[in-house]
């Protein structure tokens, strides 16, 4: 399973994150976003929610 991080992590592998459940199930309408080295990844849209490599 892949790992979920909390909004607001820093120094996470480079890359596109998507915007998943706390338990990383799907949800309506996900955000994803693409971070750079040393980017800290943003708020997701509800309290709860996670990030998980894509």
């Amino acid at each position: 399973m892949p790992k979920l991080i909390k909004p607001g992590t820093d120094n996470q592998t480079p890359g596109k994150y998507r915007e998943v459940g706390p338990r990383g199930g799907e949800v309506s309408k996900p955000r994803t976003v693409k971070i750079d080295k040393g980017d800290r990844l943003p708020p997701t849209q509800e309290k709860g929610r996670k990030w998980k490599k894509i």
